[in-house]
């Protein structure tokens, strides 16, 4: 397993403690013995860290998860789940709301479906049009949380680096989960995020390392960021995968390795929703990628201008 940074935002310790840098995301977990058998699987491994919110399945992920962690002691685990997108179970809807009350009831709904009195970190989730009022309310509410001891850490998970930045320049967060602008096809949180990070103590998990299905398999019709890619990314993913076969590695391992390489990454998320997606995802984590596999992206200029060399 891959070391981990262990850093500290004003003396707390956030989502880096999970001991592998490996973190589980439960988005596709419904409630049930496969959700129970992949998340032990995950414990039995040595994976601690798990990722959830009540968006995923309308609260079923949570559910799910909190079903599989029952009676596992508590201090073993590192929980994260997020506040904005609030749900409403028994009308199968969701809505945006980043006022202080829509985050604490969420919270509240949260960890009764966890079934914990705590969490160790809660992002503001996909405040993409609402920074402001995440800025003016949410943040500040979880902040109180943190203080209070009710939570760990506030972070903010999101598809994009400029709103993180923005939040971590003008609010106290410890932690940002950025899903897709850190892959083998868009690097560009590395250019202004990852330096700031690093200089103000804040740790990145790092998500959607495949850019949602595209550096997984680059076949016709795949998806790039929840759309069908273009032919121009197409072409590059199969170029890099092509490279990756030559020196034995699959394009998967090269994407993981890639997006977790770099110092500001403190944990990469990747999802499981079976036992045997646990195995498969712990396969590619461990795998060792050849350092010439880097040289040879490099000289053949398929890495991304912001890319840094996990040589």
């Amino acid at each position: 397993m891959r070391s981990v940074k262990r850093s500290t935002s004003s003396g707390r310790q956030t989502v880096a403690r999970v001991s592998s840098g490996l973190a589980f995301g439960t988005a596709s977990l419904i409630p049930g013995a496969e959700a129970t058998a992949a998340v032990t699987a995950a414990r039995d491994a040595g994976v601690r860290c798990f990722d959830t919110a009540p968006y995923y399945g309308l609260g079923q992920a949570e559910l799910a998860l909190g079903e599989a962690l029952a009676g596992v002691d508590r201090s073993t685990v590192t929980l994260s789940t997020k506040v904005g997108r609030t749900v409403d179970p028994d009308a199968r809807e969701w809505h945006f709301d980043y006022s202080r009350d829509a985050v604490l009831r969420s919270l509240e709904a949260s960890l009764a479906r966890l079934r914990v009195d705590r969490v160790d970190t809660v992002y503001v989730h996909d405040p993409d049009n609402h920074a402001d009022e995440a800025l003016a309310t949410a943040i500040p509410t979880l902040i109180e949380l943190r203080d209070q001891g009710v939570i760990g850490s506030v972070g903010a998970g999101m598809n994009q680096w400029q709103v993180p930045l923005r939040f971590i320049r003008e609010s106290d967060l410890d932690v940002v989960l950025i899903a897709g602008r850190y892959s083998l096809l868009d690097a560009s949180a590395a250019r202004e995020l990852f330096p700031e990070c690093v200089e103000r103590g804040v740790d990145v998990v790092i998500a959607g390392v495949y850019n949602s299905g595209i550096l997984a398999n680059p076949r016709d019709g795949a998806s790039y960021d929840y759309r069908p890619a273009s032919a121009e990314r197409l072409a590059r993913a199969r170029a890099i995968q092509r490279v990756a076969l030559e020196h034995r590695v699959t394009l998967r391992e090269l994407a993981v390795a890639f997006s977790s390489a770099p110092a500001a990454v403190s944990a990469t998320l990747l999802g499981v929703s079976s036992e045997s997606q646990v195995r498969d995802n712990l396969a590619v984590w461990g795998a060792e990628v050849p350092s010439a596999v880097w040289a040879e992206l490099r000289d053949l200029g398929l890495l991304p201008d912001d890319a840094i060399l996990p040589l």
